[in-house]
């Protein structure tokens, strides 16, 4: 009873600050790195912006898809800024303090954005199997009120499971390094520097990944697999065409997404003594980067392309 009374005395103990190291072992290389890093992300603000832009200023295009697409590039714009902004500031100006309410700021929004954008591509999924599978139901199924539920469903499900883990960090002591290798804060990184148990946080890490994200991804590999069936059915080549390409550019969005991230996630608890650590942490950049980068690329279809063609020669010829 006094050991566990001590253990919970103690765990009120907290550092003023972490320090991020950005990349260990690279460190002459941070400023040659710091070009990729913020070259993709200026070209993801700059493409999810304008998608929805072009979406949400032409009616034609008020359609669920497209909200889905301003919901996934509003993600995007947040899930990146949520860590390149400190990764930069660290490869640019040595800046490697974050303070210890700043670095459980920065997991919660970290993991909460994932876990949301994970949401949308299953709601996305979800969409296209209803559209190319049922189309004659499709109106009726897929209204806007649908797509409001369905979203406030998905923050409440990410902040719900989130939150918890943030209260998990909050109670653990950490007397000894404050010194995290990473260039953000991470649950698993963060745990790790505690004086005590962190079996709960692993165990709950685990949990709320099988039950949010691989369950995502396990629906949303049941939908396309149906919908690959279903399109190979029509008899239409040009609606085969045009209905595998949509699959196509869908299912390469989701393998940028979570091969990444589940790598990074499975290295952090069984690997991180195998593969070097340079390596996990440049992935775990690249999962919050190369999606949101890549989406308004391939997801800009010929509509959307011809009203940013539009829209920028309009732009030029006023000057």
């Amino acid at each position: 009873m006094l050991l566990n009374m001590d253990i919970v005395n103690t765990s009120s103990f907290h550092p003023d600050y972490f320090i991020l190291r950005g990349i260990p072992g690279l460190e002459n290389s941070h400023f040659l790195l710091s070009i990729p890093f913020c070259s993709m992300y200026v070209l993801a603000l700059i493409g999810n912006s304008l998608l929805v832009l072009v979406i949400i200023g032409n009616e034609s295009l008020h359609q669920p898809m497209y909200i889905f697409l301003v919901m996934l590039a509003t993600t995007d714009v947040f899930l990146c800024s949520t860590t390149v902004p400190k990764a930069l500031s660290i490869f640019w100006f040595g800046s490697h303090g974050i303070s210890f309410n700043g670095c459980l700021i920065q997991i919660f929004f970290i993991h909460f954005l994932f876990g949301l954008e994970s949401a949308i591509l299953l709601l996305m999924a979800y969409d296209r199997y209803i559209a190319i599978c049922y189309p004659l139901t499709y109106a009726t199924n897929m209204t806007v009120k649908v797509i409001k539920r369905s979203a406030v469903l998905a923050v409440t499900r990410n902040f719900c499971i989130i939150a918890p883990m943030v209260y998990l960090l909050i109670r653990l002591p950490y007397r000894q390094s404050n010194i995290i290798e990473h260039t953000y804060c991470e649950h698993m990184a963060m745990a790790r520097l505690a004086t005590a148990d962190i079996l709960v946080n692993i165990v709950y890490g685990l949990t709320i990944a099988f039950l949010a994200s691989f369950m995502d991804m396990f629906l949303i590999g049941i939908s396309y697999c149906v919908i690959v069936r279903a399109v190979l059915r029509l008899r239409s080549t040009e609606a085969r065409s045009k209905a595998f390409n949509t699959c196509v550019s869908h299912i390469c969005v989701i393998v940028m997404f979570y091969v990444p991230a589940f790598f990074s996630f499975i290295v952090h608890r069984v690997g991180h003594k195998v593969i070097p650590l340079q390596v996990h942490i440049l992935l775990a950049n690249l999962y919050v980067l190369v999606p949101p980068m890549m989406n308004p690329i391939i997801y800009g279809t010929k509509q959307i392309r011809e009203r940013v063609t539009a829209a920028l020669c309009l732009k030029t010829s006023r000057f």
